[in-house]
């Protein structure tokens, strides 16, 4: 079974982790800004870690493909805040998907992290995902980053600064390597573009052929 080269070029001192306050503000914005951002999940088996870079912007009551226009219930109940909390739900009834909650409590929108490049716990993400033969195919994707960081439900609500899921300060990455493209796998409102990506980045999942790709704009 061949492996990529473990990609350590990312690798630096931890940061701390980001604020409250980073996520209550617009959730493309925070979409936007979460590229370059460590993601952290500490579990009895260990800790993993990873560069956020791919993300979607999904914005409350009013976008149709966002989980907030059923209402609050049992399942949205974290998607509704407050500001920087977890928000992780099943899709398929298989797949566990991690996203951060944004704005003001009671908006309902979060930001739906789907892609990490692996700078901690390889070797662990490895044994969690054994049938997979390439390291790049490890994380980039929502329900396969969850899978190799020990993502799950029961993680869901709980402090983005105190665990077990923690987002990290990362190294900023320049908005001339930031792409924004259509969001992926859904039926409304698909054509908005609200997909961010970091340019030529490996870990990143693939885009349909189809998809309009944009330069980041502020």
């Amino acid at each position: 079974m061949s492996r990529d080269a473990a990609p350590r070029a990312r690798r630096s001192r931890l940061g701390g982790p980001l604020p409250h306050a980073f996520y209550d503000r617009p959730t493309e914005i925070v979409s936007r800004e979460l590229l370059g951002a460590v993601l952290e999940c500490t579990t009895v088996e260990g800790v993993t870690r990873g560069v956020i870079v791919e993300t979607e912007a999904y914005l409350g009551p009013h976008d149709p493909a966002c989980h907030a226009v059923a209402g609050l219930t049992s399942r949205t109940a974290h998607l509704f805040g407050p500001p920087g909390r977890s928000y992780v739900y099943l899709i398929y009834g298989m797949y566990w998907c991690f996203n951060a909650v944004t704005r003001e409590r009671g908006h309902g929108s979060a930001v739906l992290v789907r892609a990490v490049s692996p700078t901690d716990g390889l070797e662990l993400m490895r044994r969690r995902r054994p049938k997979v033969k390439r390291d790049r195919d490890l994380t980039n994707g929502p329900g396969k980053l969850c899978l190799a960081m020990g993502i799950v439900g029961a993680m869901s609500g709980a402090s983005l600064r105190s665990g077990p899921i923690i987002i990290r300060t990362g190294s900023a990455v320049p908005d001339a390597d930031v792409v924004v493209t259509p969001r992926i796998g859904i039926t409304q409102a698909a054509e908005w573009p609200l997909r961010y990506l970091v340019r030529d980045d490996p870990y990143v999942s693939p885009t349909p052929a189809s998809f309009a790709r944009t330069s980041y704009t502020p």
